[in-house]
């Protein structure tokens, strides 16, 4: 929680609860259609196309991304029992399952990519169901890695795109239209502001097709050729009930990734909340469950159609509630049904279809470069001491080193092998096996649970004063550890919200863990006798409201290095941590 004055949001007119007018909703709902639909139909597009499908199969990715995204976007807005954000969050396909997807559709074709995205959306209900068992192992150094692997594997198929030009173009026009393409972006980002950033996308891509065409790159037969209205040539894949070879030997890459992505999704449903909002609270997990329920039922609905699967990302979401101060999930509503719409206008499919791949390739340039970013910043989020910088380094280099030199196909055979061969899943695979060994090896972290109530102080006090000894801390810093577990305790038993009515007393639980000289203390407070790893997934309905106790917060701090206070449905933690 946050201490001192409460900033507000000023920007924000409409939040997501709130009944913005029609004609407004519409409007920014138009904006966010044209916000994705460059990174949808780029992503879909490449996929299809670098892994060697008809062009009818493209076609049918791009009105089913469209139609699926739609549909995403629609759910996330409502909130139907522990389904949908109720938020505004836009549904696009996730870059991160560009080189997983290029494995399943150059192995097994559609059939096999519909296959293992059913996994991917098991994963992540399971993730929302019992995400407080996979926090040890799917680490922020876990995440960051598999998140630049991603974008080092898949750099080379955008320059790939770059020399496909047709056999009358000049030489050199690829590259040329790339670099109008990355200019014009580039020089946005650097230097746009307001409505300008906020189209850099799709005016890099206009820039970027208006230089194709100057240089004979840019076919519009099929614009011509295409109807107004229709659907395109259905590709349904179907699922196979006995799934061979091929496809158990995917599993574990496509596991990794969904765990992953649905890890950053955490992150996002984070991030939209406080950016909805005019005044920010403390953050409702419920909302972030739903949000991962509504991807988790997007996935199952790509997957029927045997397209990579649509996620909500903050990015996006973020920037148009920011631009338009408009974060009324109305427009999530309309969104939706206007992305379907599209979707039956194959003239327009055909239009975005023809956007040279040069031009393709230079913007997924862009998007594999921002994924590296994003995967250093979630490396550098959690601190990077030398255990952590191992993990990254060996998995990183030995990752890139090995991706695609098909030794593990000649040891395992072409089958178990290939995935292998991958340099995102043998990178995944080793900081996955180190995370494990440091967490294995490591200090147990001490545990105590004892009844809410300053009775328990003694036993509390003890506790303490063994993990110091145990720690070999002198006196002064025994002494520090022990003033921060009084002053925790007595701001635990000064309740701000009234709590479940119940004959027993609230319990807490005490899990320490030591780090690097130092040591963090979870203080959880169980008001529901039920499991407390579930629990966690709820936030308590009242925890916008300003906290009672911000005073005795604050005396702690005196004693505690820093302070972390989350309150949940029937729980509530503060994490402090005490250097000697």
């Amino acid at each position: 929680m946050g201490y001192g004055r409460v900033r507000v949001n000023e920007n924000i007119r409409y939040e997501p609860d709130d009944w913005s007018p029609l004609p407004l909703t519409a409007g920014v709902a138009i904006q966010g259609v044209m916000l994705i639909l460059p990174t949808t139909v780029v992503i879909v597009a490449v996929i299809a196309q670098a892994s060697g499908q008809p062009g009818s199969y493209v076609e049918w990715a791009v009105f089913a991304a469209l139609v699926v995204g739609g549909i995403t976007t629609a759910l996330q807005a409502g909130r139907i029992g522990r389904l949908g954000a109720g938020h505004l969050v836009i549904a696009v396909v996730s870059p991160s399952y560009i080189a997983v997807s290029l494995l399943a559709l150059a192995s097994g074709g559609p059939e096999l990519l519909a296959g293992l995205f059913v996994i991917s959306a098991l994963v992540q209900f399971a993730l929302a169901r019992w995400l407080s068992l996979l926090r040890v192992l799917i680490t922020p150094v876990v995440t960051g890695t598999v998140l630049m692997l991603i974008a080092a594997t898949v750099l080379p198929v955008a320059f790939d795109r770059m020399d496909e030009v047709p056999s009358g173009a000049p030489a050199g026009a690829g590259v040329v239209i790339a670099a109008v393409t990355l200019a014009v972006t580039a020089g946005l980002v650097l230097r746009g502001v307001g409505i300008w950033r906020l189209w850099t996308s799709l005016i890099g891509i206009v820039v970027g097709c208006v230089a194709g065409a100057l240089m004979g790159s840019y076919d519009f037969r099929p614009v011509l050729d295409a109807p107004w209205l229709g659907i395109p040539r259905i590709h349904l894949p179907g699922l196979d009930l006995t799934p061979g070879a091929e496809f158990w030997a995917l599993v574990p890459v496509f596991v990794i990734i969904s765990l992953m992505v649905g890890i950053k999704n955490i992150g996002d449903g984070l991030v939209i909340q406080q950016v909805s909002r005019r005044q920010p609270g403390t953050s409702d997990f419920r909302m972030v469950q739903g949000l991962m329920n509504a991807n988790g039922a997007g996935s199952l609905l790509s997957a029927a159609a045997g397209i990579p699967p649509m996620t909500g990302v903050s990015s996006m979401s973020a920037a148009l509630a920011g631009f338009t101060g408009v974060a009324s999930r109305r427009v999530g509503y309309l969104m939706g049904a206007f992305l379907v719409a599209l979707a039956f206008l194959p003239k327009l499919v055909a239009f975005l279809l023809t956007i040279p791949r040069p031009v393709m390739g230079a913007y997924l340039l862009v998007l594999m470069g921002m994924l590296f970013v994003e995967g250093m910043r979630t490396v550098l989020r959690d601190g990077l001491d030398h255990r952590k910088a191992l993990v990254v380094a060996l998995a990183f280099s030995i990752g890139v080193g090995m991706d695609g030199r098909g030794v593990f196909s000649d040891l395992l055979g072409g089958t178990w092998g290939a995935s292998l061969d991958s340099g995102m899943m043998l990178g995944a695979l080793i900081a996955l096996v180190l995370t494990l060994f440091i967490e294995a090896t490591g200090r147990r972290r001490a545990r105590l649970e004892v009844r809410m109530d300053m009775s328990a102080l003694p036993e509390i006090d003890g506790y303490l004063t063994e993990l110091a000894a145990g720690m070999g801390w002198d006196a002064a810093s025994t002494d520090l550890l022990r003033a921060a577990g009084e002053e925790t305790l007595s701001s635990l038993l000064q309740p701000a919200d009234p709590q479940p009515a119940d004959d027993a007393p609230p319990r807490l639980v005490i899990v320490a863990r030591p780090d690097h000289g130092a040591v963090e203390l979870d203080y959880i407070t169980v008001y529901v006798e039920d499991n407390l790893e579930d629990r966690l997934s709820y936030l308590d309905e009242r925890s916008d409201l300003p906290d009672e106790r911000e005073v005795s917060f604050r005396l702690l701090r005196h004693y505690a290095s820093s302070i972390r206070h989350r309150k949940y449905y029937g729980a509530e933690i503060v994490t402090v941590r005490v250097e000697p």
